[in-house]
This record gives C-alpha cells, structure tokens and sequence, in this order.
C-alpha cells in the first residue's frame, strides 16, 4: 500500500521525517518496502522561461525559441507545442536529465538541421498529470532558475507491505495509529461532517441476501456536477499508484484508501426500481469496469436492480451503471459483505480489486454511517447536489468482543517485562478499552484480536521488539547429544548425493493447479483438494513431486537452457485410509534436454535417455541406503511414463522403492515442454529400516589370496531383464561369488531368433586357500544351475 507524507500528516500531527517514519513503520510491524521521493525523478529539470518564438525554418509545426534558465546565456531549443509563446514560465530539461514518463535521456541534438539544447516538458511527460496537449505553464512571478524539484516541493511516498492479519491498516487512518501509539504524533480525529438528507431516497433498499450483505447503507445525491477531481486529491490518490478518473469515482477510491472502506456510486439514471442485495443465478453474467464480462453462480453475492446485476458485490462495479461526465443523480452504496463469500467468488472469477482485498480481510463494520458520511460530505462539497434521507437495510454485525487478559503474559510470552500502566496505555492508543480486571474490549477495527496472545503482539510490537533480550537457550554440561532424527539424516543424506551427481535442488509449491494434480493422482487415492486456497492455481495438493519439477524445467527450457538436472526433496500428499491425509517422503528428479552438447570429439549433442535415469535412481538409492542388490526392476512406473521406456524398481513384487523412465508425450504436452525429459522418483518412506546393530564397525581384513574372474555367456529370452540374470548369478554361491558385471549384450548372427547373449563377469574370492579345479568346476555348476532357472543356457 502506497501513500504520501503529506496524506499521513492528513491523519497524524507529527514532525517527524520521513526517515523517521519509515524506521519506525517496520519497527512496530508494517515492513516498509520502499520509501521513494518523487523530486527525485526531476532533477535536471529548471524552470525557465521563453524570451522569443521563432518559426522554424524546416518545419510548419515547430518553433526555434530562446530560453531563459537563469544562468545569463539564453539556451536555443527546439519545441512543437501549440502554447509555447515569447513570455511563457515553463519548465525546461536539460542536456543530461531522464524524462519519468518515456524514461530516455535528453541530449544536445538538431531537430530539422537547427540546434536544441533541451526540451520543454509537458505534465504528462513529467508524470504530474495526463495533459500533453501543451508545455507546462508556471505563474509569470516562478523563479526563472530554480531547480524544478525544489519550486514544486518534494512529498516522500511510502510503500508498506500489510500483511492478511491486518484489515485495519489497509487505510493511512489506520497506520497513522499506529504510528501515533508508538508515539510518533497524536492521532486526529475523523473529520465528520453529517449532512441531512432533504428528500426520501427515491429507490428502495434491501438486502435479500443477509448473509453474504447483512447490511446495505445508502442514499442518492441529486445535481452532482462530474469532472475532474481537485489536485489536493488527485495528488493523494497518484501517490497510492491509482490513476485520476473524475471526482465522483476519485472520492469513492479516496475513502477506501485513506479509511479502508471501500464503496460505491451508481448513475441513478441507469437504474431502474428497487437496488437490493441477492445471490446470483447460475449463469447469470455481469460486464465490469474492467470491460470483462463475468459468468457468475449462486454462490455469490450481487447487488443488482429489476433490470439485472450492476454490481459484483465487494469486487467491483458494472460498466453500465458507472458513473461518467453526464452523471448528475448518484446513488451511494455503504455495505458489508461477508468476507468469505468475497474471497471465494474473487478466486472463481480470477478478479481481483482493490475492494476485494479489504472486504475479504474484513472491514471495521461499525464504519458504515460514518463512511456514508464522509462520502456525503466530499461529493456535495466538490461536485455539488443535494442528498437524500438515508436507508439503512440490514444490520452489520458487532465485530468487538471481549478478551481476558494477564499484563505478566508481556513477559512470560513477550520476553520483555512491561508496567501495567504502559501497557494500559499501548492499548488504549491502538483503540482497545479495559476494565480493572484486564477485560479487554477488542475495537471493531480489529478482526484479528482473537486472544490474550494476540493482545501480547500488540503490547511488544509498540513498546519496541528490540528490548527483548536474546536468551540462549539452557544447556546441559558434557558432548551434546544428537538432535537429527533418522528421518532428517536421510534427507540431509540424500539432498547432498544429489547434489553431488550434478542435479541442481528446487523448491516448488506444495500446492498445484487441479488440471496438474489430476494428471499425477491415478493409483495415489485422489487427490487433496483446499477449501480455501491462495489462488487457483494452487488449490490441490501434490500428489507427486513431479508436475512442479516438470513446470520448473518448461520455465528454464522456454528460457534457453540446453540441459537441465533438477531436483527436490519434500512431501507428497495422499489421501491414505478413512480419508486421513498421508505424507511421505519423496525425492523426485528430472533430466531434460542435451545430455551432452555437441562437440567435435562427440558429434550430435546426446538427450538423456531411460537408462540415465535408472542409474540415478540405483545411485541414490543407495545413497539412501535401499538394498539396491536386491531390487527387481518391473514395469508399472504409471500413465504419466512412456510405457517402453520406463520402470519400477521394487523390493519384492509389491514393496515400490522408485519409479524412472521418459516421461509420456502426452505428459510432456500436458506441460507444455518440448524437449525429452526422463524422470525419477524415489519413495523414500518405502526404503526399509536399518536393522539396529553394534555402533562399532568390524575391523577391516584385506583378502589374503587374489581374486578369481571366470566369464559366462548365457542364452536367455529376449525379454528377460538383464538384472534378473545378474542377480541371480550373484546368489547362486554366496560364500564364493563377491560381484557380477554384466559386460555383453549381444543380438544378432548365431544367436536364435527369440533370444539374446548375456555374458557376466563373475568375481570369486578365495578364502584360506586357493580353488583347486575341481572346486571352480562346482561354483560353474551352481552358477549354470541357478541360471537355468530362468531359461538360460550356457553358450557352448
């Protein structure tokens, strides 16, 4: 939220400066995100004034004047301005000065072969206002020389960031409060002055919808007078960042900004019988002031007339029924709206406002007459008429309540002890009352105040969170003992591995958008979905690390990188038995894009492939300490994996340790990637515990006697996985065969049709003595007979 000084200084007497204030506003909570001086941007610019127009030889439309900036040498420039005239007090940017509004840097140049050094500026070109029709046109009695900057005065303006919990500081009344209970000035009064009403309000007023609108307030002004707004307001209003519409539209937005209570003025003109509150219908659409037409359902809450909606109730207004130049009949809305209702129907709509934002943090409810008012009172005095009596249907609810509470929480919770008194004290500036008991009543401002904690924050954070004490934390004499549970040293394992292998970690949402989620939930139970999310595009939670990984790499790829090698370690949620939520702990991986960059010594840049993938997963498991010598590799990695090109691997026929492969084209489209990615995703809740056993490791001894190597080359069916003949050979002699390394896979001539040669290298190690013959003739035997279980024969 952006505002100027000088608007703070509206609500708040102080002297103190701007610096001051913006230390100030992120000691007590409201983080300042930036503090800008708008004088700034105008250095180089003088005012000036022009001594002769002349014609420019080369041009009908462009003059040749001589300008007067102080310095006693006139400056010859170039202008095309309509008003610029011999006489004229205006405003001149010299060689070296940045134009704000086109952001470029004047030079010396020839405009039409003649010489200008500078230009005469405009307002818009200044960003001080929207006219460009001419040069800006100072009083005659400006000092000619005078920095521009510091003839038009400087106004700092604030950016704050207001978190959700705050409603109250989404309006400069409600931060000069703040500042004032921290004690950076007093805080004035709202300024209310009622007006009468001198005529029933023509329309009737209703609400049929009091629960999304228990209250509607409002009342018409006739004989308004719509056009600009005055500069005092639209000064106000360019410092938040909003653009000047006309006075009627500016004062609705003024209020909103400088009280946080948004409202609303509709030509009466346009409408036609009773305006009443309602739920809309299903289907039912609404054109905005936004000229986008919103398909809206019963779910949602509108303020609509005979004729139909004019109004997304708490979101913004109908084109049709805004106000314009020829406006002469306003009505004025005051309402509050159920701040859930405007948050859900924001989020069905992708629509967001201004209003929006403040209604669905919760509006101070008690405001709504003295909001009224304060529109009264601005639009009668800028744009005339004469208001009527005021309607008032429904009734807003109470919003204070009453909270128990113990000052000695400031320091058992707070970690600072405070006096009673000034405790007291803090609560009464920031609006909250007490009796002798410490019953304290929260204002209706302050939606947020639930409980004596919250009372807590409020007391630390003006008496100053930098007087609590650092205090470590007690400890115990002697080693400390280990803090990380089996769990984190996983995780602290495997994230390192990772990086190690060359995969780069990312951190990604928990949350997805649901079309994402939906393509990952097959076989994972159904997929969580928020009631209440932050958008729609994160409403489900992440049944698998892979949809934000592969959203990742089409971001990078879009962007030009060759090859990516991603990671993340997190939670995926499923919905386990009962419907209870499930969180495991996963790894996920991809590799997409080049492999290898083409080269001279390589040729055609390489994609990664399956069994880059699987390697990975072999590798990382056993990082994490899966028993990767005994994992079968079966298929079923699921729909979203190319179904040639991809596997599990499982301890066992049911127990699944990992899943890789190629992702699916339709997948990859679904994401909108063009390149190959192959995909990894390791389950690690599903890797088996460590048996528990000695913490000291048995000692190391060598092997007295040489290794063995002996060859075998098998004929196996075709489709036979090569790992399954590994391991198997490996267990054929556990006490002789310490590795087998599948080094061949041949296909071709010699070999019949339907099968393949697999040839293995297996190492034996002796024991106490050497084989003999006859001893390497029985561990061939055993071998063969272990491989003839799955169809193999050995190759003569």
């Amino acid at each position: 939220m952006k505002f100027s000084l000088s608007w703070l200084k509206d609500h708040l007497e102080t002297e103190a400066s701007a610096e001051v204030i913006a230390e100030k506003l992120s000691a007590i909570g409201l983080e300042l995100e930036g503090l800008e001086d708008p004088a700034a941007r105008l250095n180089g610019f003088r005012v000036a004034k022009v001594l002769t127009a002349e014609r420019h030889p080369n041009a009908d439309k462009l003059q040749v004047l001589s300008v007067d900036t102080g310095d006693g040498a006139p400056l010859q420039v170039v202008c095309g301005a309509p008003n610029a005239r011999a006489g004229l007090v205006g405003v001149l940017g010299l060689p070296g000065a940045v134009v704000p509004a086109g952001g470029f840097e004047l030079k010396k140049s020839a405009i039409r072969g003649v010489e200008s050094n500078g230009m005469m500026c405009s307002t818009r070109e200044l960003e001080l206002g929207e006219d460009h029709d001419g040069i800006i046109e100072l009083p005659a009695d400006a000092p000619v020389g005078m920095a521009f900057a510091e003839y038009h005065g400087s106004d700092p303006v604030f950016d704050v960031a207001i978190t959700p919990n705050r409603p109250d500081c989404m309006g400069v009344y409600g931060i000069a409060r703040d500042l004032a209970a921290a004690g950076l000035g007093t805080l004035k009064p709202v300024a209310v002055q009622q007006v009468d009403g001198f005529y029933p309000c023509p329309l009737p007023i209703r609400t049929d919808d009091p629960e999304g609108c228990p209250a509607f307030y409002g009342r018409a002004i006739r004989g308004v007078k719509n056009g600009p707004s005055p500069a005092w307001l639209q000064d106000r209003l360019k410092s938040a960042g909003q653009r000047p519409i006309s006075a009627l539209v500016d004062i609705t937005n003024y209020v909103m900004l400088a009280y946080g209570r948004p409202a609303h003025a509709y030509d009466l003109a346009q409408l036609s019988g009773a305006i009443f509150a309602r739920r809309a219908t299903d289907g039912e659409t609404c054109l905005a002031l936004n000229g986008k037409d919103y398909t809206l359902d019963s779910a949602m809450t509108v303020i609509a007339d005979e004729r139909g909606v004019h109004d997304i109730a708490g979101i913004m207004g109908g084109e049709h029924s805004g106000c314009t130049d020829a406006t002469t009949d306003v009505l004025l809305e005051v309402a509050y709206f159920d701040p859930v209702r405007i948050g859900d129907t924001g989020r069905k709509l992708n629509l967001t406002s201004d209003a929006r934002q403040r209604f669905e943090r919760g509006v101070d409810p008690a405001f709504l007459d003295t909001g009224l008012a304060l529109l009264t009172d601005l639009i009668v005095g800028i744009c005339g008429g004469e208001p009527s009596e005021i309607v008032r249907a429904g009734e807003a609810p109470a919003g204070t309540k009453v909270v128990a509470y113990d000052p000695a929480m400031a320091e058992t919770l707070g970690g600072v002890a405070i006096p009673d008194d000034r405790q007291r004290a803090i609560l009464r500036a920031l609006g909250f009352a007490s009796d002798a008991g410490w019953n304290v009543v929260v204002p209706s401002w302050r939606p947020d105040v639930d409980g004596a904690p919250d009372l807590v924050e409020e007391v630390v954070r003006i008496h100053g969170l930098d007087t609590v004490v650092s205090t470590p934390l007690p400890r115990t004499d002697g080693v400390a003992r280990p803090t990380a549970t089996a769990a984190q040293k996983l995780e602290r394992k495997v994230r390192r591995a990772a990086a190690a292998r060359g995969f780069n970690e990312t951190v990604t949402w928990s949350f997805l958008p649901e079309s994402d989620a939906e393509h990952f939930a097959e076989g994972n139970g159904g997929l969580w979905i928020l009631q209440n999310p932050i958008s729609e595009d994160m409403k489900a939670m992440r049944p698998s690390l892979l949809p934000g990984l592969l959203s990742a790499a089409q971001r990078n790829l879009d962007r030009g990188a060759n090859g990516l090698r991603l990671f993340e370690l997190g939670r995926r949620y499923l919905r386990g038995e009962n419907g209870h939520s499930d969180e495991r702990l996963t790894l996920g991986a991809v590799l997409a894009g080049e492999k290898t960059p083409r080269g001279w010594a390589s040729g055609k840049a390489q994609s990664f492939n399956s069994f880059d993938a699987k390697a990975e997963a072999l590798s990382l498991l056993a990082e994490a300490g899966a028993p990767v010598d005994n994992l079968q590799v079966m298929g079923e990695a699921g729909p979203q994996f190319h179904p040639g090109q991809s596997a599990t691997l499982r301890l066992g026929p049911k127990t699944v340790l990992a899943r890789f492969g190629m992702v699916h084209p339709a997948t990859l489209k679904h994401f909108d990637i063009d390149a190959p990615v192959a995909a990894i995703e390791l389950f690690l809740d599903a890797i088996p515990a460590k048996k528990v056993g000695s913490f000291a490791r048995a000692p190391y001894a060598p092997p007295a006697l040489q290794a063995v190597n002996r060859d075998f080359a098998f004929l196996v069916p075709v489709d036979l996985p090569a790992g399954d003949l590994v391991r198997t050979v490996k267990g054929a002699d556990k006490a002789n065969v310490v590795a087998v390394r599948l080094f061949d896979d041949f296909r071709g001539q010699g070999v019949p049709e339907g099968q393949k040669s697999l040839a293995v290298e297996v190492t034996l190690q002796p024991g106490d003595k050497s084989y003999d013959e006859a001893e390497l003739k029985a561990i061939a035997e055993r071998i063969t007979t272990a491989a003839a279980k799955l169809g193999a024969v050995l190759r003569g």
